[in-house]
C-alpha cells in the first residue's frame, strides 16, 4: 500500500513538472492541497522527501514564463510553496539551484498593484529569505527596496500585505550583510518611526503582529555592532523603553514587551565592572618561580562581535552535563583500559607507611576482658544504641558533650605526622566503665582555653587574636534581651565578657558543635588576609529546621521586570545613587555610615564579598571576589549585612557571576542566618529570598582590568529579601557554609565522643597546605575483638575505602555529606559497628583547606583547580593532591588498593544526588563506536553501589548517574584512580545545591539534614555492597542477618521513598534549555502554524468568504486574547518554576473581515 502511495505521489509530481495542460496542473495542485491539510507536518515532510519542493519550483518557473502569467495556476502554486518551503530545511538552496529568486522578485514587482497576488509572493519571499544565503542574494537583488515600497505607516487598509512585507523583511534581515545594507541606507531610523506610529495609533491592540514584526526587524539589525550603535544614536533605547512602559499593564502585549526587552538588553552599552581589576583582591606568593595560571578559561569571544548567540560552555566542573557533545568522549580503547602501573618512586612511597600504622600495630594495649565485663558493656551499649534499621540523623545521634568515662589507652602510639593539638580526653577508670555523663559547660570553656594554649605552644606564629563580630548594642531588641531594666537608657553598654555572657544565657546544645572548640581551632587558622573576626553563624552553630522548604515558584515576568529596572538606570540616571558602601580593595573610599544604608562585611573565614554599591535606597549591586591568584570563578558568596529596616524588600544584584546557567532560575534560594533568631533559640541557616532570577547583564571585562579575559561577559544573580527583624545582623550565603575551623572542631568532638573500645580512630596530618594549614587524614575502623591471631588477621585484611571531599571550596554541600558520613561511622549504631568491621576507612575530609579558608569557589592558592591536577601533581603547588595520590599509590604497592574510592562534590546545575563512574563499554557505546564484547571485557560491578543507593537513599537518583570517560576529565581524581590504580569502583558523588526531582524529596530543596542523611546512607550502601559482593565470615553474616534482611530492607526503603526513578528512561536536562536569558520568552514566534493559518484564511477569502479589509474586529486588552498571541505552555500545577514559554495559537484577528 505504501509503495502504491509513493508511486502515485511520484506520478503526480512528475506530471506537474512536465504537463502544459492548465486543467491537469490545476487538478494536481488541488490534489496536493487536499493531501496537505493544515498543520500536518508529517505529510509535508513525506512530500519533500519525494522531491515535492523541486517539482513545485520547476512548475513555478514554467508558469512564470507564460505571457501573460496565469494567476489561476500561480496562486495555488505559491500557497503550496509557502507551506512546503517553511518545513524544508534545504528550501533556500533548492530555490537557488532552480534560479527561482529572480522569478519570485519579478512576480512581486509585477504585482505591486494587485494586493492578493503580491501577498502570495511575499509569503514565498519570506520562506526563501529564512535561509541566510538565499536572503543575502535577495537583498543584493533589491528585495529590501521592494518591501519598503509596500510597508506603510499605520492604516487599516491593506493590513495583510503590510504584515506579510514586514515579516519578509524580518527574515531578510537575519543576514548580517542585509542588516549592514539596511543601516547604511537609513532604514533603521525608518523602522523606529514606523514602530512608533503603529504603537501610538493601535490603541485597541488589533495589530499586535505588525508591531511585533517591526520589532523583529530591529532585533535582527541590532545583532551587528553597527546596528547597535545606530540604534543608540537614534534614541532607540528611550523609544522602546517608553513603549514597553505603556504596554506593561496589558497582559496580552507580552510578545511585544519580551521582544522589545531583548533589543534593549542587547543594545545596552557595555560597561566594565566597577573595580580596578577583575583579579582577586588577595594574592599569594608561590614557591620558586611558579606563576599562578588562570585555568578553565572560557572563550566567550569579544563582546563587540556580531551576533546574539551565546556559545559559552561551562567546562569548569568535574561533572559532565547531559547535553555535552559526544566529541569529548574518549574513544581510544588503549587510553580507556585500566592499566595500574606504579610510576611513583618506591623510595618516596616509604613515607606513607606511617599513615597506615593500622596494618602493623600489635594492639598490646588490649587487655583480656572477662565475659562478665563484655556482657556488662554490651548491655550498657544496648540502652543507647539506635534501632537496627535506622540511620541516625543530626537530631538523633547522641550529643557530643556526652563522653565515655572509662578510657584508659586509645592512642596507637606516637604519631610523627600528627602535629595538631588534641582536645584533652577524660581519664578512664574501671569503675566508671561505660557510663555516660553530661559535660559541664565550665569544663568546655576550660578545654577551649587549654586548646588555644596548646596551639600557641606548638606554633606561636599560627595563633592570633580573634573576636566575635560585634552585636548591634544600640538596637532596641539587643537592649531588651540583655538588659530589660536598662532598655530606656540611651548610653547602655554591656560589661564583662560578652562571649561568655552570650553562651551562659542563650547558647543551646547543638549536636556535634561547641563554640569553644570552634574558637580554639579558628585561632590557629592561617589566612591571606589575616582574619581577626569570627562570623556569628560559624561560632554559634547551625541546627537544621524541622521542615524542608519547597523549591521557589518562579513568577511570570520576574526576569523581565528586573531587566527593565536595570535599563531604567540608563534612561533615568538621576534615580541612581551610586554610593560605594563596602570596598575590600579601598576601605577608605567607602561610606558605610551613610544614613539609611546597609552595612556589609566579609572579612572572616570563608567570607566572600568584594564590593557593595548602593544603587537606590533599597537596592545594592554586589561584586564577588575572584579566587586567589586568578581573575575568575565568581560564584561563592558569604557576607554579613546589618542595620536593615523591617518588612522592606531589599534587592541585591550580584553582577559578576560567570556561569551561563544557574539553578536560581529553577527554584533554588540562597541561605540566610539571623543573629536575633539564633539568640531566641532558632540558630539555623534557612532558605530565603524571592523574585530570584539569573540573566546576562551588560558588564564586561576590560583589557586594563582583566588582561587575557578581555570581553568576557558576566551574569547577574538578583534576589529580594525582607529581613525578619529591624536592626538585626544577618548573614547571606550561596549555600550552607562549612568552614575549615568547623571541620577541625568537628573532628575534635568526634574523637572525644566516640567509644574507644569499639572505634579505631587515628587523626594524622596528610601534609601542610600551600598556605600552611594542616590537611587532616582520618583512619576509622573497628577495634579487633581480641589479640587472637584470627581477630587480628581479620583486622589487618579488611578492604580499604578511600573517601575525600571539598576539593572545590565553594561546594560546601560536599562537607555536609561528609559530616553525615563521619558521624555515622563513629556512632554506636549496630550497622555502623558492623560496617567498621568490614572496612578500613581512609578519609580526607577537606582536600583544599586554603581555598575554603580564603573564600574561594574553585581553586587553591596556586590558582589551580586541584581536581585537574591528578595526572601530574606538584609537591610544591598541589601538596594535598600529591600526597593523597602518593598514599593511594602506596596502598596499591602493598596490594591494598581501595575497594571503593569516592570524591564528594557539589553540582550547581543538576538536581538530586548521583554518582559519576568509569566504564569502557558505556563510553564507547555513547560515542557510537563498535564494541567487540569478545575482546573488550568489563566487570559491571561499578553499577552495584549506585543501584543500592538508589534504593536506600531518598535523595539519590540512579538515572542521573553517568559512567562515561571524557577527554576533558582525564586528569580528575575519579578517572586517574580508575585508570592508574585499577579501582573499579572509582566515583565522584555529586550533591545538588538545589533540590530533588524524584522520590521522597521531590520538589523540595535539600537542607543540611538531608545532606547529612545522604552521607549516612552512603555508609549503608557500602555495607550492603560488601555483603552482596565480597566473601564474608560466618560471624559477619550472622550479625548482618540479625541487623537487616537485605531484600526486605531494600524493598521497604524503596516503597517508603516513593521513588519513581526506576521508571524513568532518562534524567531531565541539567537546567531547562528552554530558558532564554534575554527575556522570559524564548521564541520569536515565527512558527510554521502562524503562516499556515494565514494561508488558510486567505484561501477561504479567495473561495468567496465575505471579508472587509477596511473594518477590523475591535479587541481590547480586557477582552479575550486574540489568536496568535502567546500563552504559557507550562501546567499550573508544576512545582518547578520556569520562565514563560510561548506557543503560537493563530493569526492576527484583524484580518478576519477584510475583503479586497
Amino acid at each position: 500500500m505504501a509503495e502504491q502511495e509513493a508511486s502515485g505521489l511520484q506520478v503526480l509530481l512528475s506530471t506537474l513538472q512536465s504537463s502544459q495542460d492548465k486543467d491537469i496542473i490545476l487538478n494536481i495542485l488541488s490534489v496536493l492541497t487536499n493531501l496537505l491539510p493544515l498543520g500536518t507536518s508529517r505529510r509535508i515532510h513525506y512530500v519533500i522527501s519525494k522531491g515535492g519542493s523541486e517539482a513545485l519550483l520547476e512548475a513555478l518557473a514554467t508558469a512564470a514564463r507564460a505571457e501573460p502569467p496565469d494567476h489561476g495556476i500561480l496562486l495555488p502554486l505559491l500557497r503550496l510553496l509557502a507551506r512546503v518551503g517553511q518545513r524544508d530545511r534545504k528550501f533556500g538552496l533548492k530555490v537557488q539551484k532552480a534560479e527561482a529568486t529572480d522569478i519570485i522578485l519579478s512576480l512581486a514587482r509585477r504585482n505591486l498593484g494587485c494586493h492578493l497576488h503580491l501577498t502570495h509572493c511575499l509569503w514565498v519571499l519570506k520562506v526563501c529569505a529564512s535561509n541566510v544565503t538565499t536572503g543575502t542574494t535577495l537583498g543584493i537583488n533589491g528585495a529590501m527596496e521592494l518591501l519598503f515600497k509596500v510597508i506603510t505607516p499605520y492604516s487599516k487598509r491593506h493590513v495583510r500585505i503590510v504584515r506579510a512585507a514586514i515579516e519578509a523583511l524580518a527574515a531578510l534581515l537575519k543576514s548580517k550583510s542585509n542588516s549592514r545594507r539596511a543601516v547604511n541606507r537609513g532604514y533603521l531610523g525608518g523602522l523606529l518611526r514606523l514602530y512608533q506610529d503603529w504603537h501610538h495609533k493601535d490603541v485597541s491592540n488589533n495589530y499586535i503582529y505588525i508591531r511585533r514584526a517591526l520589532l523583529l526587524c530591529l532585533k535582527h539589525i541590532t545583532n551587528i555592532q553597527l546596528g547597535r550603535e545606530t540604534f543608540l544614536g537614534s534614541q532607540g533605547m528611550k523609544i522602546l523603553f517608553t513603549s514597553v512602559q505603556d504596554c506593561l499593564p496589558c497582559k496580552t502585549l507580552d510578545p511585544i514587551i519580551n521582544t522589545a526587552v531583548q533589543i534593549l538588553r542587547k543594545c545596552y552599552p557595555k560597561e566594565p565592572l566597577p573595580v580596578m581589576t577583575v583579579g582577586s583582591s588577595y594574592s599569594f606568593p608561590l614557591p620558586g618561580n611558579a606563576k599562578a595560571e588562570s585555568l578553565c578559561e572560557r572563550d566567550e569571544g569579544d563582546y563587540e562581535s556580531d551576533g546574539e548567540e551565546e556559545t559559552e560552555k561551562d567546562l569548569d566542573h568535574e561533572d559532565m552535563e547531559s547535553k555535552e557533545e559526544d566529541y569529548d568522549l574518549e574513544t581510544d580503547v588503549n587510553k580507556l583500559r585500566s592499566r595500574p602501573v606504579l610510576d611513583w618512586p618506591k623510595e618516596e612511597l616509604v613515607q606513607y607507611e606511617a599513615m597506615c600504622q593500622e596494618l602493623s600495630h600489635d594492639f598490646q594495649e588490649l587487655d583480656s576482658e572477662s565475659e562478665e565485663e563484655k556482657s556488662l558493656e554490651d548491655r550498657t551499649e544496648s540502652l543507647f544504641s539506635t534501632p537496627s534499621h535506622f540511620i541516625p540523623s543530626a537530631t538523633s545521634v547522641k550529643h557530643p558533650n556526652y563522653r565515655w568515662k572509662s578510657q584508659t589507652v586509645t592512642e596507637m602510639g606516637p604519631d610523627p605526622g600528627e602535629k595538631d593539638f588534641k582536645i584533652p580526653r577524660q581519664s578512664w577508670t574501671r569503675r566508671e566503665k561505660c557510663r555516660w555523663n553530661l559535660t559541664d559547660e565550665k569544663r568546655d570553656i576550660a578545654e577551649g582555653a587549654q586548646d588555644a594554649v596548646s596551639c600557641e605552644e606548638e606554633d606561636p606564629a599560627r595563633s592570633h587574636t580573634l573576636t566575635l563580630r560585634p552585636l548591634p548594642k544600640e538596637a532596641a531588641w539587643y537592649k531588651k534581651m540583655f538588659c530589660p531594666d536598662c532598655e530606656a537608657s540611651s548610653n547602655y553598654s554591656p560589661g564583662g565578657d560578652e562571649v561568655a555572657n552570650l553562651l551562659e544565657k542563650y547558647q543551646r546544645e547543638i549536636p556535634f558543635h561547641s563554640p569553644h572548640f570552634y574558637m580554639a581551632r579558628a585561632k590557629c587558622v592561617k589566612s591571606i588576609a589575616g582574619y581577626k573576626d569570627l562570623a556569628f553563624p560559624d561560632f554559634w552553630g547551625h541546627q537544621p529546621p524541622p521542615y524542608s522548604k519547597p523549591m521557589l515558584e518562579r513568577k511570570d515576568g520576574v526576569q523581565r521586570d528586573k531587566v527593565l529596572d536595570d535599563i531604567r538606570r540608563l534612561i533615568q540616571p538621576g534615580d541612581v545613587t551610586g554610593r560605594t558602601v563596602f570596598d575590600l580593595d579601598e576601605p577608605s573610599s567607602s561610606s558605610p555610615g551613610a544614613p539609611g544604608c546597609l552595612k556589609f562585611f566579609s572579612e572572616f573565614e570563608s567570607g566572600n564579598l568584594r564590593k557593595a554599591i548602593q544603587v537606590r535606597e533599597f537596592e545594592y549591586d554586589l561584586i564577588m571576589n575572584a579566587d586567589v591568584n586568578t581573575n575568575q570563578h565568581h560564584q561563592w558568596f558569604y557576607f554579613e549585612v546589618r542595620d536593615m529596616k523591617l518588612a522592606v524588600p531589599y534587592r541585591f544584584n550580584i553582577i559578576n557571576c560567570e556561569k551561563f546557567n544557574s539553578q536560581f532560575n529553577y527554584g533554588m534560594q540562597l541561605v540566610m542566618y539571623s543573629v536575633k533568631e539564633a539568640l531566641q533559640g532558632r540558630p539555623r541557616w534557612f532558605r530565603a529570598g524571592h523574585d530570584i532570577c539569573y540573566y546576562r547583564n551588560h558588564y564586561c571585562c576590560s583589557a586594563a582590568a582583566g588582561g587575557s579575559t578581555r570581553g568576557k561577559g558576566y551574569y547577574t544573580l538578583t534576589f529580594s529579601i525582607k529581613f525578619p527583624h529591624k536592626d538585626d545582623v544577618c548573614y547571606l550565603a550561596y549555600h550552607y557554609p562549612y568552614t575549615y575551623s568547623t571541620m577541625m572542631s568537628h573532628l575534635d568532638i568526634l574523637e572525644s565522643s566516640r567509644n574507644p573500645k569499639k572505634v579505631y580512630w587515628r587523626q594524622q596530618t596528610l601534609c601542610q597546605s600551600l598556605g600552611g594549614n594542616p590537611c587532616p587524614l582520618l583512619t576509622i575502623t573497628a577495634m579487633p575483638d581480641s589479640k587472637k591471631r584470627d581477630d587480628l588477621g581479620q583486622f589487618y585484611n579488611r578492604p580499604y575505602v578511600f573517601l575525600m571531599a571539598r576539593v572545590h571550596p565553594g561546594e560546601s554541600n560536599a562537607s555536609w555529606v561528609m559530616k553525615g558520613t563521619l558521624e555515622f561511622l563513629v556512632s554506636s549504631d549496630p550497622i555502623a559497628d558492623l560496617l567498621r568491621k568490614c572496612f578500613i576507612f581512609k578519609i580526607v575530609p577537606m582536600l583544599n583547606p586554603d581555598g575554603v579558608i580564603n573564600g574561594n569557589h574553585r581553586c587553591s592558592l596556586s590558582g589551580d583547580d586541584l581536581n585537574r591536577q591528578w595526572l601530574t601533581p606538584s609537591s610544591q603547588l598541589h601538596p594535598t593532591i600529591y600526597h593523597a595520590k602518593g598514599l593511594l599509590y602506596y596502598l596499591c604497592s602493598i596490594g591494598r588498593a581501595p575497594l571503593v574510592f569516592c570524591d564528594y562534590h557539589g553540582h550547581s546545575q543538576k538536581n538530586n544526588v548521583f554518582l559519576y563512574g568509569c566504564s569502557i563499554k558505556e563510553t564507547l557505546w555513547q560515542a557510537g563506536c563498535m564494541v567487540d564484547t569478545a575482546v573488550i571485557t568489563e566487570d559491571v560491578g561499578y553499577r552495584t553501589l549506585p543501584k543500592i543507593l538508589d534504593k536506600v537513599a531518598p535523595a539519590f537518583v540512579m538515572n542521573s548517574c553517568s559512567f562515561l570517560v571524557e577527554k576533558s576529565r582525564e586528569s580528575t581524581a575519579r578517572v586517574v584512580v580508575w585508570k592508574e590504580m585499577g579501582v573499579l569502583r572509582s566515583y565522584t558523588m555529586e550533591s545538588t545545591y538545589c533540590g530533588c526531582s524524584h522520590g521522597l524529596y521531590k520538589g523540595l530543596q535539600l537542607g543540611t539534614q538531608e545532606l547529612e542523611e545522604m552521607g549516612s546512607k552512603f555508609c549503608l550502601g557500602l555495607l550492603i555492597l560488601h555483603l552482596k559482593s565480597l566473601p564474608c565470615s560466618k560471624k559477619v553474616m550472622a550479625q548482618a542477618a540479625l541487623l537487616l534482611d537485605l531484600e526486605e530492607e531494600i524493598t521497604d526503603r524503596a516503597q517508603r521513598s516513593c521513588s519513581n526513578s526506576n521508571l524513568e528512561t532518562d534524567d531531565e536536562p541539567p537546567c531547562g534549555e528552554e530558558i532564554d536569558y534575554n527575556t522570559d520568552s524564548c521564541s520569536d514566534g515565527e512558527g510554521d502554524l502562524e503562516l499556515d493559518q494565514e494561508i488558510q484564511e486567505c484561501l477561504s477569502w479567495v473561495e468567496g468568504e465575505v471579508e472587509d479589509e477596511g473594518v477590523a474586529t475591535e479587541q481590547t486588552c480586557s477582552s479575550k486574547a486574540p489568536r496568535g498571541l502567546y500563552i504559557s505552555s507550562q501546567p499550573a500545577s508544576d512545582n518547578r518554576s520556569h520562565p514563560l514559554r510561548s506557543t503560537a495559537l493563530g493569526v492576527y484577528s484583524g484580518f478576519k473581515s477584510s475583503p479586497a
